[in-house]
């Protein structure tokens, strides 16, 4: 098939491929240097001297958009590597969250033994800010003006007078990133406070703060986590808050949890979470018992997104792999069931948690479907942590899901003399396969598929100066 006929498919619908399809595997793969920048303008280096428009961190958070359009979220910017005077607030800077919204276009032109090419192309940077007045520690952004507070990943932006929910906090660890279903809104959920926010797509305004239970709340705030740690019996692990985030499918109830129980629960390294479900309307919040234990040992959640109304898939990991500069060895998809489960919000401590936890099952080892896509456990990425659904294609005449997962490089290129860029892998999976794993129906999030631009079409076709620079593969 010819790239313009293959792009012509893709217009017209879901993308055919003639050869036969069967179980959960990796269907194509991409990538983009760690090296790039991204759209916002921003020129002046941050204090630790790193460039603030640094395409990093693209796979925190991850969120389908309609089509082939999708949200790619990095978190509080880059604070991996240590630096002169940052010791006082965890090596964070005054980098302006926000998120970059790309395109992710799947041709049915085999790659690398893949059955589809997967070109990446940054289309639009979003800055998120607050027309409140919002606290600031040590520095407050130089964009700042106009009616618009930016929020910023220092981790000493806050009021100490006040506890961990305060939405007039500037600092913003963004981690989990879904769109609502008429496309206009964004919803972010957050690590310091932590919070969920809902975003103006077009402009990056904040426009509702959704309210979560003080239980979640640290009442003494530091700048550096593990004083913030030490320094409460309660609420959320620091820079282990609201990790992931979904939304259902009918677009009405955000479904989110915390990377690591909460202090009460057992904190960080303990075994029972907290899901919460969050009423969009009426802000409504329910929370349910997740046991995050594989095979004896207890793992940090990374990303969750919703199968449909009451199925949920979890992603679990190590912290292991490209980045870290070891071997991956746990990366999986759980599957958890809400159906029937008691509301935990009455509840404390982890006994009583793993009491009401629903029992899971595991919907996808990622390390092994990678390994047997040739990739070994030293090239996959250590923090997989963006996860979205997308479109369907059609495989040897059946319809396939689509299922994007990617990964947070922490701002860093190379690592160890190692190319680190921001990497997506897409599965396939089919109706036959969720009855073989007891799992369904998948229902899809209806949201309008967005117009093809002139800059789409140059990405998918490689013809264009600037979005030939911003595709790789």
């Amino acid at each position: 098939m010819s790239r313009l006929k293959a792009f012509s498919v893709l217009l017209g619908g879901a993308l055919v491929l003639p050869s036969a399809h069967a179980g959960i595997e990796l269907i194509a793969r991409s990538s983009l240097s760690g090296s790039l920048s991204d759209f916002s303008g921003l020129s002046t280096p941050l204090e630790s001297g790193i460039a603030a428009n640094l395409l990093g961190g693209m796979g925190s958070g991850l969120a389908w958009a309609g089509g082939n359009t999708f949200l790619a979220l990095p978190d509080r910017g880059p604070n991996a590597a240590p630096w002169s005077g940052g010791d006082g607030f965890d090596n964070t800077t005054s980098y302006i969250a926000r998120w970059q919204t790309v395109t992710l276009g799947l041709t049915a032109i085999p790659s690398g033994g893949l059955p589809f090419t997967l070109t990446p192309t940054l289309t639009a940077t979003t800055l998120l800010y607050s027309k409140d007045t919002l606290t600031y520690g040590g520095a407050t952004p130089a964009l700042n003006g106009g009616g618009k507070n930016y929020f910023s990943g220092r981790s000493d932006n806050f009021d100490a007078g006040k506890n961990s929910l305060n939405a007039l906090n500037a600092r913003l660890d963004p981690e989990g990133i879904r769109v609502s279903n008429d496309g206009k809104s964004v919803y972010v959920s957050d690590e310091y406070g932590p919070y969920v926010y809902q975003f103006d797509r077009a402009t990056g305004q904040r426009i509702k703060t959704f309210a979560l239970p003080d239980t979640f709340a640290v009442a003494n705030l530091s700048g550096k986590g593990a004083t913030e740690i030490s320094g409460n019996a309660t609420g959320r692990v620091a820079n282990k808050g609201m990790e992931g985030l979904a939304i259902t499918p009918d677009g009405k109830t955000l479904v989110g949890f915390e990377q690591s129980p909460l202090l009460q629960d057992g904190g960080d390294g303990g075994r029972a979470n907290r899901i919460v479900t969050i009423d969009i309307a009426s802000g409504t919040v329910k929370q349910f018992a997740y046991d995050n234990q594989i095979s004896g040992k207890n793992y940090n959640s990374s990303e969750i997104v919703a199968l449909n109304d009451h199925q949920f898939l979890v992603l679990e990991r190590d912290g292991k792999g490209l980045g870290d500069g070891s071997d991956a060895k746990v990366k999986q998809l759980q599957l958890v069931d809400l159906a029937g489960a008691q509301d935990v919000s009455g509840l404390s401590g982890e006994a009583a948690l793993l009491a009401k936890a629903p029992t899971k099952s595991t919907f996808l080892d990622i390390r092994a479907a990678l390994n047997a896509a040739g990739i070994g456990n030293d090239k996959i990425p250590a923090k997989l942590e963006g996860l979205a659904f997308g479109q369907d294609v059609v495989i040897g005449g059946v319809t396939t899901h689509t299922l994007y997962l990617a990964n947070d490089n922490d701002f860093l290129a190379t690592v160890g003399g190692v190319d680190n860029p921001n990497q997506w892998f897409v599965f396939g999976f089919t109706d036959a396969d969720l009855k073989d794993l007891g799992a369904g129906p998948y229902v899809a999030q209806a949201i309008p598929e967005p117009q093809t631009s002139m800059l789409t079409i140059a990405g998918l076709l490689g013809v264009a100066g600037v979005a030939r620079r911003r595709q790789g593969r």
